[in-house]
């Protein structure tokens, strides 16, 4: 996996994308809703075990290039292994990439859950991000 470098700015650029960060979302919610096994964490990062529906890699691969293409601090590695989907993810050297992964990786409990309330745990843990007018969001330091 080609982990980006700590210089990779903490930016999620959405103003291009094809849906909105709550159609996203919402997206999180039904392919891990409908596909999910088991996460865990790894040396390098997180990973989710998805089922091998028809289709899912595909929506996998698709989710991880609009990920990688707003996000470029975050690195992926899509991957079939028997039965399953294995989406790895990492990010830089950065503390507030790794706080990003961390809630990532409790999608699965939180996904349901609004952006409203996202920000508000990201701010609980002093991480404040701001948006832009064409929707490209960045971290805020005091």
């Amino acid at each position: 996996m080609d982990i980006p470098p700590a210089s990779t700015p903490i930016v999620c650029d959405m103003a291009d994308a094809p849906d909105t960060a709550g159609q996203r979302l919402e997206e999180y919610q039904r392919l891990l809703g409908q596909t999910l096994v088991s996460r865990e964490k790894t040396g390098q990062g997180i990973r989710f075990r998805l089922r091998a529906d028809p289709g899912v890699l595909e929506w996998v691969r698709d989710l991880a290039a609009r990920e990688k293409a707003c996000c470029a601090f975050f690195a992926f590695e899509v991957t079939v292994e028997g039965e399953e989907v294995l989406w790895d993810w990492a990010v830089s050297d950065d503390d507030v990439a790794r706080a990003l992964l961390e809630e990532v990786y409790l999608l699965p409990g939180t996904a349901t859950r609004s952006l409203a309330e996202l920000d508000d745990r990201l701010a609980g843990r002093g991480l404040r991000f701001t948006a832009d007018l064409s929707g490209v969001l960045r971290h805020v330091t005091d």
